[in-house]
């Protein structure tokens, strides 16, 4: 009797049976996969394919860790070297030519002040690794135990890294105003309430009686990314490291997000001319491999032997994949591109809002970029936010084959983190389709709150925004 041969799986069948089980056996504490229930097989560049056949384009980038994209041929190449050459793949801290290549690439592109008097401690895997070795660091060099942090920060999962992110409840933790211009604290905006939260700053650390005593550190991010793309305004940051010099606090930049080219410069501090303490560093460094680290003055190296350690801190395949992304980044302007091309797209953006009411701000630095979607309040001087929507624009992004990603104090800002090498056609589709999405919600929205409401115009294209293609 002939054996019958099963029937073939239909793509559309794979992807529901994968998504289905994984609903089944994962934790409720996933996220991104609630909101973009696709199943990647393959990806290059900007480009994701599901397993239902769909095509995407990637603007979430692995939350900014894939600084080339998926899968670029320098660091495929990079990875497969260190596996053809036979070479150990875990050595934890011991010395190795794929470490020693990777140090020497990332000194190079660090502020001259740091990476001259400088000091790397490898974490391992993870942001969140790095921040609690940054937050040891400066506790066992100063002998202080609290800490400055700000509000709407985000620094990691782990216990040190949340008391210090926006939320947490720790008492040696001191939060202090971020200077967020579109709702201002303390209801002035620009540089006026950046001013503001500096001179609370100053006022805080040199009031005896303020309860908060000399801390170990400061932690800021130059940018902002979960707590809604936000950049910090260079004299406030220059403000901030007067504030630390003066008074011998160490400054920690977090640059886990704001790193490699992402901003437009090399480092997120390099706009402001600021040279912190510390730098930490995650995400596109490791070249879509898991790879964290912090850079220190040398002066703040007084820990003992395992004061900070990791098992998986001597990961080869990471550092030859985050040398390679490095020097790619660097021998090919990545970050002056970032600059121009982030530039073009904010200003597009910003046409697209004085047709949307709905949207009630666009910022951004480089190719990290924020849309913050409120709901339209004439009465108000700073409109409510508007989480409701933004997850409709999500998924209409989705149904057009964009996958974006929300953040914000409210979850009402919509995230564009394309990779680097992004084309100006890949560009003037993303806007297209995010437009075309925001239209869409926008519909849908006003027929829930009036059914013979009328549909908003349709948006024009965004390629005349750009021109003709490099």
């Amino acid at each position: 009797m002939a054996v019958t041969e099963p029937a073939p799986v239909a793509p559309t069948s794979a992807h529901e049976g994968i998504l289905r089980r994984q609903s089944l056996r994962e934790s409720a504490a996933r996220t991104y996969a609630r909101s973009l229930p696709i199943v990647p097989v393959r990806a290059r560049g900007l480009t994701i394919e599901g397993a239902d056949g769909r095509r995407y384009l990637d603007c979430l980038s692995g939350a900014g860790t894939l600084a080339l994209g998926h899968n670029h041929p320098v660091v495929l190449e990079s990875i497969k070297k260190v596996i053809d050459s036979g070479a150990p793949l875990h050595v934890l801290d011991l010395a190795t030519p794929v470490k020693d290549a990777f140090t020497t690439e990332l000194f190079g592109t660090l502020p001259r002040q740091l990476a001259e008097d400088g000091r790397i401690q490898f974490c391992g895997p993870a942001g969140t690794d790095a921040v609690e070795a940054a937050l040891k660091l400066v506790r066992n060099a100063t002998g202080r135990a609290g800490l400055l942090a700000f509000t709407g920060a985000y620094h990691g999962m782990t216990a040190g890294a949340l008391d210090v992110s926006g939320g947490a409840t720790d008492v040696r933790v001191t939060r202090l105003p971020y200077p967020y211009g579109y709702r201002c604290p303390f209801g002035v905006g620009g540089e006026r309430g950046a001013d503001i939260a500096a001179h609370w700053t100053e006022s805080l650390l040199d009031d005896p009686k303020s309860g908060v005593p000399t801390p170990a550190g400061m932690i800021v991010e130059p940018v902002q990314g979960e707590g809604g793309v936000i950049p910090a305004p260079d004299s406030w940051m220059r403000r901030m490291r007067r504030i630390t010099a003066g008074r011998s606090i160490p400054l920690i930049a977090d640059e886990v997000q704001t790193g490699v080219g992402r901003t437009g410069a090399f480092w997120a501090v390099e706009h402001s001319g600021v040279v912190p303490d510390v730098m930490v560093m995650s995400k596109a460094i490791g070249g879509s491999l898991p790879l964290a680290v912090i850079v220190y003055r040398s002066g703040l190296d007084v820990w003992q032997p395992g004061a900070h350690a990791g098992t998986f801190r001597g990961n080869q395949l990471a550092m030859a994949a985050g040398a390679a992304t490095l020097a790619f980044v660097r021998e090919n302007r990545l970050a002056e591109r970032a600059a121009t091309l982030g530039a073009r797209m904010l200003g597009q953006l910003h046409g697209l809002a004085a047709a949307h009411a709905c949207i009630g701000d666009v910022r951004g630095r480089g190719l990290m970029i924020g849309v913050e979607l409120v709901v339209p309040d004439a009465a108000a001087d700073v409109p409510p936010p508007a989480p409701a929507l933004a997850a409709a624009v999500q998924r209409e992004c989705l149904e057009r084959g964009l996958i974006v990603e929300l953040g914000g104090r409210h979850n009402a800002v919509v995230r564009l983190l394309p990779p680097l090498t992004i084309t100006d056609e890949q560009a003037v589709a993303v806007l297209d389709r995010f437009a075309d999405a925001l239209d869409a919600a926008e519909r849908a929205s006003s027929r829930t709150a009036s059914p013979h409401a009328a549909s908003s115009p349709t948006t024009s294209s965004a390629a005349t925004a750009f021109g003709p293609s490099r």
